[in-house]
């Protein structure tokens, strides 16, 4: 029997592995979703894992085998943190916390001013605020803007630069917020609020760990379930 909280994190789990499927498809990498898990048959981009569970339980053995472990870098994200890859070469990269905030929470008005990114100048900015001078904003293509479930979200200050802003995707049964960056007592209201207005019948969900999850949790999210995602540095 499927408790509340599972359901919660099955929802969440399929949400995430949409947003990676976007993702891939931006980067012109072919994945599919099967009864247990969403998986890419060869790399997927930067940050971004080669599989992800969709149910408790699942066969680590089939998971494996539809990924690519024949280079180094090879993920999975063990949505319900109950797989032991270990025998596979694989090794846990690190843990977090599926979260969750319902819908019709009330939300504060935010200090900054935000909008969706729609054209890809404007997206460029995002990802070089998000970047924050790393080398990978080129990880956001503008691909993105085509995909009519994925939401942008930029916070700017009062001379229009982005400094707060996060990814928002869109499911059946909740949306899903990721890339979260900036401060967070000023990047989390400024989100929250706008996946109220985007999105106001739908729960918010996603992952966090350390103090990004306390930040969360100060926020009006729950933990509602573990996760580990798995790495495996070698090649098979």
């Amino acid at each position: 029997m499927t408790t509340p909280q599972q359901a919660l994190v099955r929802s969440a789990a399929r949400n995430n592995a949409e947003w990676c499927a976007v993702m891939c498809r931006t980067h012109e990498v072919d994945s599919g979703f099967g009864k247990e898990a969403w998986a890419a048959a060869r790399r997927t981009p930067l940050y971004y894992p080669d599989a992800v569970t969709l149910e408790p339980g699942a066969d680590p053995e089939a998971l494996v085998a539809r990924i690519d472990t024949a280079s180094p870098g090879a993920s999975v994200k063990d949505s319900f943190a109950d797989l032991d890859l270990t025998g596979a070469g694989f090794r846990v990269l690190f843990e977090a916390e599926w979260i969750h905030r319902p819908a019709g929470v009330p939300v504060a008005a935010p200090d900054l001013t935000w909008d969706a990114v729609r054209d890809p100048d404007a997206l460029r900015d995002w990802a070089r605020a998000w970047d924050g001078g790393g080398g990978n904003a080129d990880l956001f293509g503008a691909g993105l803007l085509d995909d009519p479930e994925t939401f942008v979200l930029a916070g700017r200050s009062a001379d229009g630069r982005v400094t707060v802003g996060a990814v928002a995707c869109r499911s059946s049964h909740v949306v899903g917020v990721s890339n979260v960056f900036g401060p967070p007592e000023v990047a989390w209201p400024l989100v929250l609020h706008a996946a109220c207005r985007l999105f106001p019948a739908l729960p918010v969900v996603g992952y966090e760990r350390g103090d990004d999850l306390a930040a969360a949790v100060r926020h009006g999210f729950e933990a509602v379930g573990p996760l580990r995602v798995w790495v495996r540095e070698r090649p098979a």
